[in-house]
């Protein structure tokens, strides 16, 4: 087969993938966004929230449902679109002209390829960004403190152990910040002896420091505590507003940047990075778990899918998105418990369905 040929091919198996693909995709999305507007709906009416706002709402937040619901998409689609080819007698024809699976299957996954960067630029872009939109409207509808745990948001700053009651985003200027409520700063030292401890109505960030309000300064010693008042005054502290801003966003709906931001912080704390870990390296695999199991669904396109309709086909696909789906969380959830590096915890489900499509492959030739 000539390279010609090899190129008409390829452009026969990528627009019968693409098209499915990219049709697939947008039933995904729309029926997830749809779903979301019905939920927004009862909403509508509370603490000044319209109708417009959820229909903003759900614009916002598309782009990450995008995101979200292309590896299904690719998968169903590969698999449709390949099937449809196999319906119709051309894989079979290919085959014959000499081709193998693999080679089919990597012209598959080529228009995935392609489009995964896109999808990866979007991730990390406007889906964030979108998502910190709507957790803000979220939050002004909601009126509701926000926090890590019930006895709310906690922070280490060297020495202070810090614990917000309330954590809220206002609107100042045309800028979203950040207000801590009900704040407590307990001063340890190195043995775990408390020194000091502060309590404010609020801290707010100006955009240069914390301002605290409201404040009851207490300072312990051998001779007893010692308590001051005032109404205001600048805390000195390393606490990132920014962090705090993004902490109230559900890890995956960051971006790599923050991610690695939050980590860095936390490390400097003396902290484990956590889920943070965890949706950082979950981010940077992305590419490479949609292509691998894209490329490992393609087998099931040249044997039962012939003789199949296309209910068969979604079946199959929508059995196998669902299968990896809970195969990557239990393995994440997993390694995570037991102490895995989030690296390998993320790459170990990638490497365990890229073995058996190698064996698969390697067989059948």
């Amino acid at each position: 087969m000539n390279v010609f040929t090899l190129k008409r091919v390829d452009r026969l198996v990528m627009l019968s993938v693409i098209g499915s693909v990219l049709m697939v995709w947008l039933v995904l999305t729309g029926f997830d966004a749809v779903t979301q507007f019905l939920r927004q709906l009862g909403s509508v009416g509370k603490n000044g929230y319209t109708l417009n706002n959820a229909i903003v709402y759900v614009l916002v937040t598309f782009p990450r449902r995008l995101y979200e619901m292309f590896p299904n998409a690719a998968l169903i689609g590969g698999l449709l679109g390949l099937g449809g080819l196999a319906s119709t007698g051309e894989l079979t024809a290919l085959r014959a002209a000499g081709m193998s699976r693999l080679r089919i299957a990597v012209s598959a996954v080529g228009v995935v390829t392609v489009l995964i960067v896109g999808v990866v630029i979007m991730g990390e872009t406007v889906g964030p960004w979108g998502d910190q939109k709507a957790q803000v409207m979220q939050l002004r509808m909601k009126n509701n403190n926000v926090g890590a745990t019930s006895s709310g948001t906690w922070a280490r700053d060297g020495s202070n152990f810090i614990n917000a009651r309330g954590t809220m985003l206002t609107h100042r200027g045309g800028i979203d910040s950040v207000e801590l409520a009900d704040v407590r700063i307990f001063t340890m030292t190195p043995d775990g002896q408390l020194t000091r401890f502060e309590w404010a109505k609020s801290a707010q960030h100006n955009g240069k420091q914390w301002i605290l309000k409201d404040v009851r300064d207490s300072t312990l010693d051998a001779t007893g505590v010692h308590t001051t008042t005032l109404a205001s005054q600048p805390w000195v502290s390393g606490l990132n507003p920014q962090v705090l801003a993004q902490s109230i966003i559900l890890p995956q709906y960051l971006s790599m940047r923050d991610l690695q931001r939050n980590i860095r912080y936390r490390a400097a704390n003396g902290e484990t990075p956590g889920v943070y870990a965890v949706a950082f390296w979950g981010r940077a695999l992305y590419p490479l778990s949609v292509l691998v199991l894209v490329l490992c669904a393609m087998p099931f396109a040249f044997g039962a899918l012939r003789s199949g309709g296309l209910g068969k086909r979604m079946f199959i696909g929508m059995l196998l998105a669902i299968g990896w789906y809970f195969l990557q969380k239990a393995m994440v959830n997993f390694g995570t418990v037991y102490g895995m590096p989030p690296l390998l915890a993320n790459l170990l489900p990638i490497v365990i369905l890229a073995v058996a499509g190698w064996l698969y492959f390697r067989r059948s030739g």
